[in-house]
């Protein structure tokens, strides 16, 4: 009678420490991801790849735009309006900016609807890198986690290249060099201010924006952050 139990208690203890194991690796895996693009170039993400999987349903010949470029060249114009817009406190938080999503929190309360979502440029990187955008209390949670590994293993800067380059800006347009070509015809190291604004205010919802490119909700935003620029500060 005593081998029955034992087995079962060994198939329990299985049953527990298998998915356990699987969780670490995964975050190793998370982990060594990270530090290979401390100076490495990260390839199509996954948020990318699932994009591309959708365009490719409709239209078997589709493809992302997208070309890497260096922060240096990128305007420095571009920089500010995202910061202004997106993260402003981005230099000095350690990944999560934990007042941002509090006032968020209490503002989609009040509207009772969500309306802000208080994430921070890492976080948003984390999710872009290698999450899906389902939303779900465990995603948010391993959402934090690799904001925490890309932080403790890169500068703000290299933070901010990496996002720059792959950040979703229209229906298969990612990074700062091909949203310059697709809606201004110029490289992403001559936006002036006002194009630079008016990219960044597209970031929350680009597909959206790429169809609506003179909505007055995006031009009263552009001028609101035109205005904010100035202050932002640069990693």
């Amino acid at each position: 009678m005593k081998a029955p139990k034992l087995t079962r208690k060994l198939l329990l203890l299985w049953l527990v420490l298998a998915p356990l194991a699987l969780l670490l690796l995964l975050q190793l895996y998370f982990f060594v991801c990270i530090w290979w693009w401390v100076d490495h170039n990260p390839g199509p993400t996954s948020f990318m790849r699932r994009q591309l999987s959708v365009l490719q349903e409709k239209n078997p010949n589709a493809v992302l735009q997208q070309k890497w470029v260096p922060y240096d060249r990128i305007s420095n114009n571009l920089k500010r309006a995202i910061i202004a817009s997106e993260d402003a406190n981005f230099s000095e938080h350690e990944g999560v900016d934990w007042e941002a999503l509090q006032k968020a929190y209490e503002k989609n309360n009040r509207k009772g609807k969500v309306v802000a979502g208080g994430s921070t440029i890492t976080q948003q990187l984390a999710k872009n890198l290698f999450l899906s955008g389902q939303r779900s209390y465990l995603r948010k949670a391993q959402e934090f986690v690799i904001t925490y590994m890309l932080e403790f293993w890169m500068e703000k800067e290299r933070i901010f290249e990496i996002y720059l380059n792959v950040v979703e800006w229209g229906n298969g347009v990612y990074g700062a060099e091909a949203a310059s070509e697709h809606y201004y015809g110029i490289s992403a190291a001559a936006l002036n201010p006002s194009q630079a604004a008016k990219l960044a205010v597209m970031l929350p919802d680009p597909r959206r924006f790429d169809k609506n490119r003179t909505s007055a909700y995006l031009e009263r935003r552009t001028e609101l952050i035109l205005h904010r620029m100035g202050s932002a500060d640069l990693p």
